[in-house]
């Protein structure tokens, strides 16, 4: 066997394979915890502070079921209350339990609850929703229980 000097920087012949899989699959499931920036009483604290006033659930709860005069109420697509699966109306596509206390990951990523807020406000109220909404609605969001 010849051995130049360049053998050094191959990796050996075998088992690295199986090792960077191993390494791979250990770190994946790592990856949705680190995606996860923010809690969701840490996003009730913004919006609060955004909106100047503390967030009311019973306010949140209202705003969450109401139709606004659309089509559509977040309770259409995320359920009433949203502590199971929701369905999209539209779509049909499955939404994970928006409610904290069942899905720990729910509110915990600041660009997509900002995204989704954004999005799903303009779908329910041809608006985006205002601060103290968004206060609201977390207020509520974090008072359900399993």
């Amino acid at each position: 066997m010849t051995v130049s000097r360049w053998s050094m920087f191959r990796p050996p012949q075998g088992r690295v394979s199986g090792s960077i899989a191993c390494a791979l699959a250990l770190a994946l499931p790592l990856h949705a915890a680190w995606s996860a920036d923010t809690s969701p009483a840490q996003q009730l604290q913004r919006w609060n502070g955004l909106a100047g006033a503390p967030g009311q659930a019973d306010r949140g709860r209202t705003f969450f079921t109401t139709r606004h005069g659309g089509e559509w109420s977040c309770a259409s697509c995320h359920g009433n209350p949203p502590v199971s699966a929701g369905k999209h109306a539209n779509t049909g596509k499955a939404i994970d339990p928006l409610a904290p206390a069942i899905n720990p990951q729910a509110l915990t990523d600041s660009a997509k609850v900002d995204k989704w807020f954004r999005r799903n406000c303009k779908d329910v109220l041809q608006r985006e929703c205002s601060a103290g909404e968004k206060a609201d609605v977390l207020a509520w969001l974090l008072s359900l229980k399993p």
